[in-house]
């Protein structure tokens, strides 16, 4: 079985902006990024990315728009993500059990990889991104300072390099 460390994408692993976050000029990479995900694949962890991405049934941008941005992301990480997820779905528009706090995205990458949800983590900025973690048994780092009391992460960081960090501590 394979570990695996889990990501959300918008605020973990680039700048979330308020109006999303899927043209190529306004798709900034977080510092640190590239360099946490090496350390991380040197490591042995697959990496996956589980995202929402409403923006796309909101009909403000294309599912094309959302590939530019994870192959743009792929050149400057030298390809360190093993695959994308996400969820183009917006509650206001269609329902998904697909969309996080829903687990369907972890599901499918746990059967795809043949993933140990033991020994894997998932690091998010939002409750919303730990709910379907916790609930499969993966450990859990929220990143950024708002943290709901509700649905606390296991550790708690900055940022993705902080959370690699634990994670690589804590294997």
């Amino acid at each position: 079985m394979n570990k695996c460390v889990f990501l959300d994408r918008d605020g973990v692993l680039n700048e979330d902006r308020p109006n999303y976050s899927y043209k190529l000029d306004h798709f900034k990479i977080l510092p640190g990024v590239p360099e946490a995900l090496k350390q991380l694949k040197d490591a042995g962890y697959l990496l996956v990315v589980v995202t929402n991405q409403s923006g796309i049934a909101q009909g403000i941008y294309t599912e094309e728009d959302m590939r530019k941005c994870h192959h743009h992301f792929q050149e400057v990480s030298e390809m360190a993500i093993d695959h994308f997820y996400f969820s183009p779905y917006h509650p206001t528009v269609t329902a998904s059990l697909g969309r996080k706090p829903g687990s369907l995205l972890f599901e499918k990458a746990i059967a795809k990889f043949n993933i140990d949800t033991v020994q894997s983590w998932m690091v998010g900025d939002r409750g919303r991104d730990l709910i379907p973690a916790k609930q499969l048994g993966i450990r859990t780092i929220q990143i950024g300072d708002e943290v709901e009391e509700e649905n606390r992460g296991d550790f708690e960081v900055g940022d993705l390099a902080s959370a690699a960090q634990v994670i690589l501590s804590n294997s």
